[in-house]
């Protein structure tokens, strides 16, 4: 059953020229990026606080040293690589078949396997400004400060990430519009689809939606094909 649905999904990327990517969580954890909302997620751990808490515009400005020590911890994964997920979705690129990739992570792994086109709804923790002169940080100048992270100027170094509270970058949205307006084939992987406004982005394609996800969401009945597994494993056995 498994190899006639990823036969499928390969006639559907021979006969695609317009492929657009939809990611969540699930494309990193092959990468050792636990994900969210899975049994062994972040929101299943146990914390003094929830982390949408923890991870909120306004918890940021009153509590930034206990921000940071959950940031460091839980949200960015210096040794992470790409991996067989990633890199597909670059060679499909590459070979002039997918449009763009829209993600909510915030790991820069889409960008480092070679893609070009990513729209991340989410931003990344390898742009980080001052808040007070918005002069850039990378990841690492950024983490090689212990505590909060200050620039040169006094002011407190934050994340380029959209926290809780905090609206989704137009500009960005804008983007992963068009590119949905304009696939003739949506692929979506490693999402629950539960999280907004990034999850309503698919009411802005007519394309059929291929599915990949190891566990049932509500556009399941949607889709014009569902793949239960890991989007890497699934990817991976994809030619281009």
């Amino acid at each position: 059953m498994l190899e006639q649905k990823i036969q499928e999904l390969q006639q559907r990327i021979d006969n695609s020229n317009r492929i657009v990517f939809f990611g969540g969580a699930g494309v990193s954890t092959e990468s050792g990026i636990p994900d969210f909302r899975s049994v062994d997620g972040l929101y299943r751990q146990k914390f003094d606080l929830p982390p949408e808490t923890i991870l909120s515009h306004s918890y940021f400005l009153r509590h930034p040293e206990e921000f940071y020590r959950f940031y460091r911890e839980k949200l960015v994964w210096p040794d992470a690589q790409p991996n067989p997920a990633h890199r597909k979705l670059a060679e499909l690129e590459a070979a002039g078949k997918l449009l763009a990739v829209i993600t909510q992570n915030i790991d820069g792994l889409h960008q480092m396997a070679g893609s070009r086109t990513v729209w991340e709804l989410h931003g990344s923790t390898l742009r980080n400004y001052c808040m007070r002169c918005h002069t850039r940080y990378t990841k690492e100048e950024l983490l090689s400060q212990p505590g909060v992270p200050r620039c040169s100027c006094g002011g407190i170094i934050r994340p380029d990430v959209v926290l809780y509270e905090e609206p989704l970058d137009p500009e960005t949205i804008e983007g992963a519009v068009r590119a949905l307006s304009e696939a003739d084939l949506v692929i979506v992987g490693g999402t629950s689809l539960v999280v907004y406004p990034a999850a309503g982005l698919l009411d802005y394609t007519d394309a059929p939606v291929v599915l990949i996800n190891k566990s049932a969401t509500a556009f399941d009945s949607r889709a014009a094909l569902v793949i239960d597994g890991a989007i890497g494993e699934v990817l991976s056995q994809i030619t281009v």
